[in-house]
C-alpha cells in the first residue's frame, strides 16, 4: 500500500461536498490525478445523498495551472485517458445535474481555468490571476476555445485566446468569467455560504436546469422547448412526476417553506 498522500481531498458536510485538489507545489494535474477527480465528481453525481459540490485547491498562491508538463515530459501522454469526466473530472462529465462551485484561491491558467469553466459558479480571491498561456507553447487551449466566446464577449474571449495575456479577478469580474471576487480569507467562507444555500433549495429543479441548459447550447430554442413540453429530457419528467414538485405548489399555497426530498 503506498504512502503517498491522495492529490485530492474530500469532506462531506451535509449534502455538500468539498473537493479539494491538493498536489504540492502548483496543484498541476497529471493523468492520474484527472482519474481520481473524475471518480470523485461521477461518485458526487451519483450519490443520492449530495447535492452540491465545492471545488478548490491547496495553498494560497496555485488553484490550477492546468496540465502537469513535467509529467508529459517524463511520458504522461497528453492525449492520455483522463477518466471518466475528461480532464480535471468535470469537463466531459455525463449527466453532471448538481451544482459546482469553483473557489479559485489563486493562479487558474490553462487547464486550470477550463477546470473552472466546468463549473456553474466561479468565486475568486482577489490576488487570484488567470490566462490561457497554451499559445505560447505551440498548442491550444481546446475547452476554452468551445467554452469562452460563448461565456464572455466574443472579443474579449478572443484577446485571450490568442494572446495568453494575464488578467485578474476584478477584469475577470468585469467580463462574467467569475460571480465575485473576495479577500482570500472571505473565499470559504463565502462558498460554502453559497453551497449551504444551493444545499437548500430543489435537487430535481437543479437537475431539470442543468439539463434544459445543456441541451439549449447546441439547438434552437423551440426545439428545446418542445422537448420540455413533450417530457423528452429525462430530468424534466422526472420534475414534473415528484413529490418535490406538489410540495412547492402545497407549501405556497400553505405560505411555508417546502421541505425538498428529491424525489
Amino acid at each position: 500500500m503506498s504512502d503517498t498522500p491522495s492529490p485530492v481531498r474530500t469532506e462531506r458536510n451535509g449534502a455538500i461536498l468539498l473537493v479539494t485538489l491538493d498536489r504540492p507545489k502548483a496543484n498541476a494535474i497529471d493523468l492520474t490525478t484527472s482519474r481520481i477527480m473524475g471518480e470523485v465528481f461521477r461518485d458526487f453525481r451519483d450519490d443520492p445523498d449530495l447535492r452540491v459540490a465545492i471545488l478548490t485547491a491547496a495553498g494560497e498562491k496555485f488553484f490550477c495551472p492546468g496540465w502537469d508538463l513535467k509529467a508529459a515530459a517524463e511520458g504522461d501522454a497528453v492525449d492520455g485517458d483522463y477518466g471518466v469526466g475528461g480532464f480535471g473530472g468535470l469537463q466531459e462529465l455525463r449527466d453532471m445535474n448538481k451544482p459546482v462551485i469553483a473557489a479559485v484561491n489563486g493562479i487558474a491558467c490553462g487547464g486550470g481555468l477550463e477546470l473552472a469553466l466546468s463549473a456553474d459558479m466561479i468565486l475568486a480571491a482577489e490576488h487570484a490571476t488567470f490566462a490561457l498561456p497554451e499559445i505560447r507553447s505551440g498548442t491550444v487551449a481546446d475547452a476554452a476555445s468551445i467554452k469562452l466566446p460563448k461565456r464572455i464577449p466574443y472579443h474579449i474571449a478572443m484577446e485571450l485566446l490568442l494572446t495568453g495575456r494575464w488578467f485578474g479577478a476584478d477584469e475577470a469580474l468585469r467580463w462574467g468569467l467569475v460571480n465575485e471576487f473576495l479577500p482570500a480569507d472571505r473565499l470559504m467562507e463565502r462558498a460554502w455560504e453559497l453551497a449551504r444555500l444551493l444545499e437548500s433549495g430543489p435537487p430535481l429543479v437543479y437537475a431539470a436546469i442543468k439539463e434544459i441548459v445543456r441541451d439549449a447550447e447546441g439547438a434552437r430554442f423551440q426545439d428545446t422547448m418542445n422537448r420540455i413540453t413533450r417530457r423528452q429530457l429525462r430530468s424534466v419528467d422526472v420534475l414534473y412526476s415528484s413529490e418535490d414538485q406538489l410540495e412547492g405548489a402545497r407549501a405556497f399555497a400553505e405560505k411555508r417553506d417546502p421541505v425538498w426530498k428529491g424525489r
